[in-house]
């Protein structure tokens, strides 16, 4: 009945383990037998271990059976992003400048998924340091999208949403400064929340120097899985303050409640959107339609001024990095880096350049009182083959028109979504569902809508 445990939700897993029906021990087996039969197709899991995943299910399983409490998840495999702290792991950050790098102590989304007893299943890909939206790392290698062999799987989090696509892990981990989250979800077919600023704690030991500014301001540590569902338990386990992280804070995942207008931006401005992809808006919008939404076409306040702010900011924040960029990232980070950054320059004036960011966010303020959701395209264009973002410098130029509207949600800090809406020529498309500060309820809410009229891409087979 339970032969291929590793297609369940991570909520149906957990489930199972509670009833008695399957072990810890059994799930997690089923896993580390998926990512034998298949990771070799998409790169997706770059470090395993399997003695420890089994010695920590079976304690997980010895807890059950004398009887003692256990959490939301328990007994659950996850996985992380390699940018994410696990004690006795190398934090690398994908780079192989790093591999030396180990971890002392978990990172506090760690350490709380391990408080709700689940278990550290392994570790995914990402490009060096973070900084490409292509998962093609120096030290592991490239991830393929589990849908198309030599496409990417989005990036920066593209192992973790690759991962999960192919059914090798239930529930995953990763960070977003501009759009790592939702860009590997949009690419695989699967779900994720970035969380507002603060609401998850993020801060590793292994950190090689403090967070800049920027940083501070835009990036965030969150949740992907391949049900919404999963997304918001995972959401509610890893939230709120922790001693690591001076800027979290504990806020109820429960709101106030709202009006449900919501602001559909098929075509946002900036650039140029696929047609498909403009339609799996309007998919979306419709089944929003459906769920009791009044859904209407209207754009956001000073969308071109978020992208010229982000990247401002982002800028601003690599020029100050403390460490020679060229030290730590591989020969194609560099590249993109360079080819993307090119016509851009480091902000005259932090004071301006942070006024400017304040007074954006008073306009989306003004205007989440009116919508109190905002549903777009999380990329504007499709998914690109394996290297293209190196080729030249208008190839990386387009990478980033592409990805030009999840770059609002970073520069305000606010809660962004993303759920599959179908298929087109073949690969996933999807939107983000945008909220204002601390309103991922409402986010998931709408998301949940669009998944249940739309349905669950994944898992599938990448051979």
């Amino acid at each position: 009945m339970f032969k291929e445990l590793w297609r369940e939700s991570a909520l149906s897993l957990a489930q199972l383990i509670r009833s008695g029906d399957v072990t810890s021990r059994e799930i997690v087996e089923s896993h580390l037998g998926r990512i034998d039969a298949v990771n070799d197709e998409v790169n997706a899991v770059v470090e395993v271990r399997p003695d420890e995943a089994l010695a920590e299910a079976d304690r997980a399983d010895a807890t059950l059976r004398a009887g003692e409490a256990i959490g939301a998840l328990h007994g659950v495999p996850f996985t992380t992003k390699t940018n994410i702290d696990v004690a006795g792991y190398a934090t690398t950050q994908g780079s192989f400048a790093l591999s030396h790098l180990m971890a002392s102590v978990d990172a506090p989304l760690v350490e709380k998924m391990r408080g709700a007893g689940a278990v550290m299943l392994a570790r995914t890909n990402m490009p060096d340091l973070g900084l490409r939206l292509n998962t093609e790392s120096s030290l592991y290698g490239a991830t393929h999208n589990p849908w198309r062999h030599g496409y990417t799987a989005g990036g920066s989090s593209g192992g973790e949403a690759a991962a999960l696509a192919s059914g090798l892990s239930p529930i995953g981990f990763g960070n977003d400064i501009g759009g790592s989250l939702r860009n590997p979800a949009f690419c695989c077919g699967v779900a994720s929340i970035k969380p507002s600023r603060g609401r998850v704690a993020a801060q590793d030991s292994s950190a090689i120097y403090e967070r800049g500014l920027s940083e501070q301001v835009m990036l965030v540590d969150g949740v992907l899985a391949r049900h919404v569902g999963d997304v918001r338990r995972g959401l509610e386990i890893v939230m709120g303050a922790h001693r690591a992280d001076p800027q979290s804070v504990d806020v109820s995942l429960h709101g106030a409640p709202a009006s449900k207008r919501v602001a559909l931006v098929p075509e946002p401005a900036g650039g140029e959107t696929d047609p498909a992809i403009a339609e799996g808006v309007r998919r979306a919008g419709r089944a929003l339609e459906e769920a009791g939404y009044d859904v209407e076409e209207v754009d956001p306040p000073r969308v071109l001024d978020t992208y010229l702010a982000w990247s401002e900011l982002m800028t601003t924040s690599l020029a100050d990095v403390p460490v020679p960029l060229d030290t730590v990232l591989g020969p194609d980070a560099l590249r993109f880096l360079e080819l993307s950054t090119e016509d851009f320059v480091a902000a005259a004036s932090d004071a301006i350049m942070h006024q400017t960011r304040f007074g954006i966010a008073r306009a989306w303020r003004e205007f989440f009182m009116t919508y109190p959701l905002v549903v777009g395209p999380t990329w504007a264009l499709p998914q690109f083959p394996l290297g293209f973002d190196i080729q030249d410098k208008e190839s990386a130029l387009r990478v980033l028109e592409t990805v030009r509207f999840v770059l609002p949600a970073n520069l305000l800090g606010l809660p962004a979504a993303c759920v599959p809406v179908g298929l087109a020529n073949g690969l996933p498309t999807g939107v983000q569902v945008i909220g204002d500060l601390f309103r991922e309820d409402l986010c998931l809410n709408a998301a949940e809508a669009i998944e249940q009229s739309v349905g669950v891409l994944t898992p599938i087979d990448p051979r």
